[in-house]
């Protein structure tokens, strides 16, 4: 499984209220709340967001509510995957359980600017930095975790055994 696009690059402690502002969690509709998906931090990445795109942030990414909306809406928004420093805990496990792809790699996440191209190889983790040509190693997920996000979430991957 791989993923390649721009990237949209953020700073430490982005909370899980600026990923999805509680305000529009009067819905359930993951499209219409990936609308406003990390609207309060940058209004322009809902209109320029592209599949396969990266989120490229510091450390403690999604913190704050234990809301599964979050990683939710970035998923929803087209997004390939999102690599940090270090997540919140409990949003790398609403992650995985949505399917959304994550990887942790201190390296990549100082040196990768935005509007680079960026692609991943989740079975390896491997980060390529096209743009610079550099190379980046994550911690890959083991396999059956891999399974849960290429099957699009732990729910999806139970229905299919």
């Amino acid at each position: 499984m791989n993923t390649q696009g721009t990237v949209f690059k953020y700073p430490d402690n982005v909370d899980t209220d600026v990923i999805i502002p509680a305000r529009y969690l009067n819905t359930s509709d993951a499209q219409e709340l990936a609308k406003h998906c990390m609207e309060d931090i940058d209004t322009e990445f809902v209109k320029k967001v592209q599949p396969g795109d990266i989120m490229v942030a510091g450390w403690n990414f999604g913190c704050g509510s234990s809301r599964e909306h979050a990683p939710l809406v970035i998923k929803t928004c087209g997004t390939g995957c999102v690599i940090a420093k270090s997540f919140a805990r409990i949003f790398y496990r609403n992650a995985i359980n949505i399917g959304l792809p994550i990887l942790e790699c201190e390296a990549a996440a100082d040196e990768i600017e935005a509007g680079h191209q960026v692609s991943v190889d989740f079975d390896t983790g491997i980060i390529t930095d096209v743009t610079t040509g550099k190379t980046y190693q994550a911690q890959p997920f083991p396999p059956f975790i891999q399974n849960i996000i290429s099957k699009g979430g732990l729910l999806a991957s139970l229905k299919e055994g």
